[in-house]
């Protein structure tokens, strides 16, 4: 790998300004810098103005004529990338600030990487999310299992650019599993690893628009998850009900836990407070 690769960060938006510019703030704050920011506004309400908050990043805005959904906004955001490394974000996601860094030198012997997270929930305050709940989300790397429940999280992981080129892009038919879909085919062909350190923080809200909401709208996904990877019948529970079946608690792994659990302030809101 290049030293001081450029990393295309990789971030579909939709009506989600300022969890948005919490994300770019979190990415601001980064100890490694060279990064390119790709947002995608998937048909929503205009956020050319980040780039005026962040001018000193390398943040570029492509807007999807309409709304077609999350998957479609990511491939169109691999036609943007010009680093040798892809990073990919959810708008409401964040990342700590040496993120990036970590992965950066984990990914030195492996293609793709990703971090343990922690899940919060939040409230909105003056615009900004503050942390009401918050639990560690870290898992053993078991492949076998994870055939069976992913654990794999694709908020700040990074991985080589030319995974593409085999892969191709993400799949549009995997609406609520494109990234189980994209971890089971990577790993089928390139060395993929887990990193120990909750630097990613993922965002539930039980009051929010999670996709993992409906479970009658998954159960199609899921199948088809299954018949293209032979996964046998796979149950569609409630995420937290899952988290507390044996066979999962049973892969519950030790992390390294840095978020202090204070918000991200991005600078759209922080004259405000």
């Amino acid at each position: 790998m290049l030293e001081n690769p450029l990393v295309s960060v990789i971030i579909p938006t939709y009506n989600r300004p300022d969890f948005l510019c919490e994300l770019i703030e979190s990415l601001s704050r980064q100890t490694y810098s060279r990064l390119e920011v790709i947002v995608v506004n998937d048909g929503g309400e205009r956020v050319d103005f980040v780039r005026e908050l962040y001018p000193e990043m390398n943040l570029r805005v492509v807007d999807m004529p309409s709304n077609r959904k999350h998957v479609h906004a990511r491939n169109r955001g691999l036609m943007e990338v010009s680093g040798e490394i892809i990073m990919l974000c959810d708008d409401d996601d964040l990342l700590l600030p040496g993120h990036v860094e970590r992965m950066l030198k984990e990914l030195q012997d492996s293609d793709l990487v990703y971090s343990d997270v922690e899940i919060f929930d939040y409230v909105v305050e003056n615009g900004v999310r503050r942390a009401t709940n918050r639990f560690v989300f870290a898992y053993e790397h078991d492949v076998e299992a994870m055939r069976r429940f992913s654990t794999f999280v694709s908020s700040g992981c990074l991985y080589r650019r030319e995974l593409h080129d085999v892969l191709g892009p993400f799949d549009t038919e995997m609406y609520h599993y494109w990234d189980w879909d994209f971890f089971l085919r990577a790993v089928e062909r390139y060395r993929v690893k887990r990193v120990p350190v909750a630097s990613a923080l993922y965002a539930f809200s039980n009051q929010g628009d999670n996709m993992s909401g409906n479970l009658e709208d998954m159960r199609p996904y899921l199948d088809k998850l299954s018949a293209k990877h032979d996964l046998g019948y796979l149950p569609t529970k409630n995420f937290f009900l899952l988290l507390e079946e044996p066979e999962v608690k049973s892969r519950k792994a030790s992390t390294q836990v840095l978020w202090d659990g204070e918000p991200v302030v991005s600078r759209r809101r922080r004259g405000e407070l």
